[in-house]
């Protein structure tokens, strides 16, 4: 492998022994990039967006200095403790943009059931969770011109490991990086190319892992999580009725935000 400094793709460079051109095959995407060392796969991706690089262009790290969240939340990730990932896509369709990270946790949650301790729950707007600790994030950021989307990078974090000092679950030990990839990718290419809003089979399975639903919050409103809507708003009762709320971050009464 290589740190981002370098900005090359190099023959020799492997992911857990996989090189980037056989990942290529195995995945079958144009283009996987995969680094020692770098700030954020999310910045990678983007940089090679602005360069021309084709949907399906994945940037794989085993350390991030700066990883980010949501609200530019940012953190340190070992190397090697999880799977740490920037996918590049071109969506044509905006409307899509606005439920892409839901799509993308729905499909995710399905496919980490299989290495997880416990079935995979969700948790508005872009975590995943078992047995009430976080597994994994998503978080999704898109360029726009003349109006239209021009690019959306995804990015996916799952603890393979265990987090240090925090709570967090992990997937189940001896799990292979690249047995999950060959799964996840397609998944998350297939969130990519959904359009309009959420379907009803998008909303029942989303229900059927709801962390929240039935819960009490305290943001993005004081109330009762009652679901989510078509495009992707999350739906809190309070004595006033039930509104959807588009931005924030869901902060449940017992703490887990």
């Amino acid at each position: 492998m290589r740190e981002q400094r370098e900005g090359r793709f190099g023959a020799d460079d492997t992911y857990d022994g996989r090189a980037g051109a056989t990942l290529m095959r195995l995945l079958d995407l144009p283009r996987v990039e995969v680094y020692d060392s770098v700030t954020s796969t999310m910045d990678v991706a983007q940089a090679l967006a602005d360069a021309g690089a084709p949907a399906g262009t994945l940037v794989l790290a085993e350390h991030r200095t700066a990883g980010r969240g949501r609200g530019g939340r940012a953190w340190n990730s070992v190397a090697g403790a999880g799977i740490w990932l920037a996918l590049l896509e071109r969506p044509r369709e905006a409307e899509a943009l606005e439920t892409l990270a839901l799509r993308v946790g729905i499909r995710a949650a399905r496919v980490l059931d299989r290495w997880a301790a416990g079935p995979v729950q969700l948790k508005w707007p872009n975590d995943l969770f078992v047995d009430g600790v976080k597994l994994a994030g998503v978080l999704v950021e898109s360029r726009w011109r003349d109006g239209r989307p021009e690019w959306a990078a995804i990015g996916v974090g799952v603890n393979l490991l265990a987090p240090r000092g925090v709570p967090g679950a992990a997937l189940r030990a001896g799990t292979s990086r690249v047995e999950v990839l060959a799964e996840l990718i397609p998944a998350l290419r297939s969130a990519a190319s959904a359009s309009g809003p959420l379907t009803k089979a998008e909303l029942d399975a989303f229900e059927r892992r709801d962390l929240a639903r039935g819960r009490r919050c305290r943001e993005p409103a004081a109330g009762t999580v009652a679901g989510l809507d078509a495009h992707g708003g999350l739906l809190i009762t309070t004595a006033a009725g039930t509104a959807a709320y588009r931005s924030g971050s869901l902060v449940l009464e017992e703490g887990i935000a």
